[in-house]
């Protein structure tokens, strides 16, 4: 599909990268990495989303995740995985982070999103991500715990001074992202 985003999943479960790819191919052009180093020599300026596996054996997708925010810096990446968020996700430069299972609206949903935030400026997506980050703990570890972590704190003002340096670009974002500022990030 020469006219549509391309996808490139990558993910160790054979069965389940199929899958995802099966559910893509209609709209999407689609291409499967059952290994991060296959990954890496796939991934070019034709890819618009990577679905990234977090752990696999071998290269990891953390491991692929450097590289190509380092080569490709306005890829939208998702890591969908098994792996539950805990505060190492701070240090990871995805645009979403989906814990498994996931189904074929869900998937679709996270794409869609991180295509339309790849017009973005850099600020806005830093910011998006920041959120993302943020919405990944919340779902994992109580609120208590997190309220009293220097951590946790750190990102909630990295998220204040983005949303601050952000407010210039404000007419750049969609209805759903406008929206998902204010009530969820998942918009």
């Amino acid at each position: 599909m020469a006219d549509s985003p391309n996808v490139l999943i990558v993910d160790d479960e054979r069965d389940l990268a199929d899958l995802y790819a099966a559910w893509l191919a209609d709209d999407y052009g689609v291409e499967t990495a059952y290994d991060g180093a296959t990954a890496i020599e796939r991934l070019d300026d034709s890819i618009d989303v990577v679905l990234l596996d977090r752990r696999m054996p071998g290269l990891s997708g953390d491991e692929v995740l450097e590289r190509v925010r380092a080569e490709f810096p306005s890829c939208g990446v998702a890591m969908i995985t098994a792996v539950d968020p805990d505060f190492d996700i701070l240090e990871l430069g995805f645009d979403a982070y989906v814990t498994k299972p996931v189904d074929e609206g869900k998937l679709r949903g996270v794409i869609d999103r991180l295509l339309r935030r790849s017009a973005y400026t850099e600020t806005l997506r830093e910011f998006f991500m920041r959120l993302s980050q943020r919405e990944a703990l919340l779902a994992e570890i109580p609120e208590s715990e997190l309220e009293s972590d220097e951590r946790f704190s750190e990102l909630e003002q990295e998220i204040g001074e983005l949303r601050e340096a952000s407010e210039a670009h404000m007419e750049e974002l969609s209805g759903d992202d406008f929206e998902a500022l204010f009530y969820r990030l998942d918009a």
